[in-house]
């Protein structure tokens, strides 16, 4: 059974490898952006314990998965031994494996830019284009931020996983 979490910084080709990753091994796929955000404007984060109740539904239903995003609150619930948050789920189908996508700044955004349409985080192609220079702005931040999305907490999620685990610097 493959559990994969794969996280990095917005741009480092998350979406793209898990999709690779979970046609290649018919893995159920979950970008934690569909769970992680209220419908409100601006955006705002759901409550951990919500989105913990559905990764935990996510992963009760599906034996092998993909899960990916730079969430590195929600991505620890799927290392831990045992899940705080999840009201009344354990997440028990814990990741066997991870992979760190730690490339440079410039190559982010570069992604990010090339990136096509995404339906399901936005109405339109224009509306993804409007929300390019904030998304550029995050991305130049990745690395001084010290929130859940950064790459300190990245590397301390990745060493502190006992499992199999990978880090990938280019997209090549």
């Amino acid at each position: 059974m493959h559990k994969v979490i794969i996280f990095g910084n917005s741009g480092s080709g998350k979406s793209t490898l898990a999709k690779k990753l979970a046609t290649e091994n018919e893995l159920a796929h979950l970008d934690l952006d569909t769970l992680a955000w209220l419908a409100t404007t601006p955006p705002q984060r759901k409550p951990l314990n919500e989105s913990a109740n559905e990764i935990a539904l996510f992963t009760q239903k599906h034996e092998s998965w993909v899960i990916e995003g730079c969430y590195g609150d929600l991505l620890e619930l799927l290392t831990l031994h045992s899940n705080p948050l999840a009201e009344d789920r354990l997440i028990t189908s814990k990741a066997n494996e991870v992979v760190f996508l730690d490339l440079p700044i410039d190559a982010c955004i570069e992604n990010a830019q090339q990136r096509p349409w995404e339906p399901h985080k936005y109405a339109s192609k224009q509306a993804q284009d409007d929300n390019l220079e904030m998304l550029i702005h995050w991305i130049k931040a990745y690395e001084t931020r010290t929130d859940s999305f950064s790459k300190q907490a990245h590397n301390q999620l990745y060493t502190a996983f006992q499992g199999k685990k990978t880090v990938i610097r280019t997209n090549n």
